[in-house]
């Protein structure tokens, strides 16, 4: 058993690819398998009646000038691209619309990536399965039914996937995790689950990664006091080298559920056992 780890770049650079490079570097430094962000076509994603509301941020007083001041185009996914290749780490991105999916497919990554907010547009769902890359599906505001859907998407494109169990609330609160759904969706659909967290702190990964989970996900920062709606759910970088670390100890840990003499046991079993009448040969092996 091992777990992917992904830190969730998603938007915290801030639209600077030079933080996006950092997170990356933090990512790899840690042990990560891959790094995950977003694209969005602004036009097709939001209605322009929201993108002329008023907003105060770093790139000016509308909710258009927010978003497109997050938003990389062209030539910071070529950076980013390259970047990842320097460094041998995966990337990939959830794409929030028929374009960008379109248009993140000129990098050939290995994953993609369903939002929570995505689970509910089947057009979208068959785009992705198309494509038959192994694609992450998050769980978040969903109700069994959409799963259902999706899944039965997914398999009629023999499209590989593994579902993320979620709790789309940023940050989450440690009570709303429901963990045992993770036992329940991977009973119910006979796949691998994952798990994709918002919570602030590291022990509900922990619990998630002794359930058995396939993969992990959680958002990594600079710093979680920068500008952006995720930081306050994400993990810094010497958390996020400490959540990995643990991680694969833990993976470690589990072992094989089979019952026996560990190797290491044999010689303590003889030295605190030599005062019992016991049968050595029919006890141990070897």
């Amino acid at each position: 058993m091992s777990i992917f780890i992904i830190a969730e770049i998603g938007i915290n650079h801030n639209g600077d690819v030079e933080i996006a490079k950092d997170l990356i570097k933090v990512a790899k430094t840690a042990g990560c398998d891959a790094v995950k962000f977003q694209k969005r076509s602004i036009e097709l994603v939001y209605p322009s009646s929201e993108l002329e509301k008023p907003r105060e941020s770093p790139w000016g007083t509308t909710n258009r000038q927010q978003k497109e001041g997050l938003e990389f185009g062209q030539r910071e996914f070529e950076e980013i691209s390259n970047y990842c290749k320097q460094l041998d780490i995966e990337w990939f991105a959830s794409a929030w619309d028929p374009e960008s999916q379109k248009f993140l497919r000129q990098f050939d990554c290995k994953f993609n990536k369903i939002a929570s907010a995505m689970m509910v547009d089947e057009a979208h769902l068959e785009l992705v399965a198309s494509e038959g890359r192994h694609t992450f599906v998050s769980t978040g505001m969903s109700t069994l039914e959409e799963i259902d859907k999706a899944v039965q998407i997914f398999n009629k494109s023999n499209c590989p996937f593994e579902l993320m169990h979620c709790v789309s609330t940023y940050p989450m609160e440690d009570t709303d995790a429901n963990l045992n759904c993770i036992h329940m969706l991977r009973e119910r659909f006979g796949c691998n689950v994952g798990y994709s967290g918002h919570e602030v702190g590291l022990a509900v990964s922990y619990a998630a990664a002794a359930l058995g989970i396939s993969s992990l996900e959680r958002h990594i920062t600079l710093d979680r006091s920068m500008y952006g709606s995720d930081q306050s759910a994400s993990v810094e970088p010497a958390g996020f080298k400490t959540l990995v670390g643990s991680v694969r100890k833990i993976v470690a840990a589990l072992g094989d559920g089979k019952i026996g003499y560990h190797p290491s046991e044999v010689a303590v079993a003889r030295k605190l056992r030599e005062h019992l009448v016991w049968n050595e040969d029919e006890h141990l092996d070897g």
